[in-house]
């Protein structure tokens, strides 16, 4: 959408948070804002007031500047409602009951979890904030969650247009596309992917957004049905769930 402007923001070591201006009503919003400043920054250098602060979970590093922003520029904070009690600052708990609007747009609210028990993402206009659930090539660790539960979220997710840009909580592309290779090493969209990104990292550029459909292609928690990764795993009959769950005990400790 035109009237609807996108700016990443990177914070403490990996993380981004993103500005959302809706340029139509005059509404800025960051999503995930781990520290303060960088956020203040790229407001000041833009020339964007702040109104709404949007956590996707309750982690410090996706939360940790709300109390500072809220208190500078007054910014409503908004969150998932089945985690108030531990989003600081927050004014608005919503769910995929409520949703959420954004000035005169829609946004849809999916819950998502496993990372954390109450995570979410935010659906803007075409563009997905996922948190720590779904990353470039990769998935949040379990936590608070079964492998069940993040199986049926990242489904969830792959539900949504090929074309939905993903914006994800941190820059871990090439980590997780090294891990892919290991067990998926002929998929031909993973190779040509991994040497874009390895392009990109050598340019200290960022890996993000992606969008639902080359996470089908290419990131391996979201193909467990695939046959080369089965027979990687030695788990040809398993079910996805299963094979999911080895994926993630393999990539835990990559």
């Amino acid at each position: 959408m035109p009237d609807l402007r996108i700016e990443l923001v990177p914070c403490l070591r990996d993380n981004y948070a993103y500005l959302i201006k809706d340029e139509k009503a005059d509404l800025c919003a960051v999503v995930d804002p781990s520290e303060p400043a960088p956020v203040q920054r790229a407001l000041k250098a833009h020339g964007w007031r702040l109104t709404h602060i949007l956590n996707t979970h309750h982690h410090y590093d996706h939360t940790g500047g709300n109390a500072a922003l809220k208190e500078a520029f007054g910014a409503e904070v908004v969150g998932p409602a089945k985690d108030r009690d531990r989003i600081p600052a927050i004014d608005t708990g919503v769910d995929e009951e409520t949703n959420w609007r954004f000035g005169g747009r829609d946004v849809r609210v999916l819950e998502i979890p496993a990372h954390t028990r109450a995570h979410i993402a935010f659906i803007v206009g075409g563009s997905a904030f996922t948190g720590d659930t779904l990353f470039a090539m990769g998935c949040g660790r379990l936590f608070e969650g079964t492998p069940q539960m993040m199986w049926s979220s990242l489904s969830k997710l792959a539900k949504l247009p090929d074309e939905t840009r993903v914006y994800c909580g941190h820059e871990y592309t090439l980590n997780n596309g090294r891990f892919a290779l290991t067990i998926e090493p002929n998929n031909e969209a993973l190779n040509r992917r991994m040497r874009e990104v390895e392009k990109k990292r050598q340019e200290d550029a960022p890996t993000i957004p992606s969008t639902i459909g080359l996470e089908k292609q290419t990131n391996p928690f979201m193909r467990p049905a695939s046959p080369e990764i089965r027979r990687s795993l030695g788990l040809e009959g398993a079910s996805d769930v299963d094979v999911f769950a080895e994926m993630r005990r393999r990539k835990d400790s990559f």
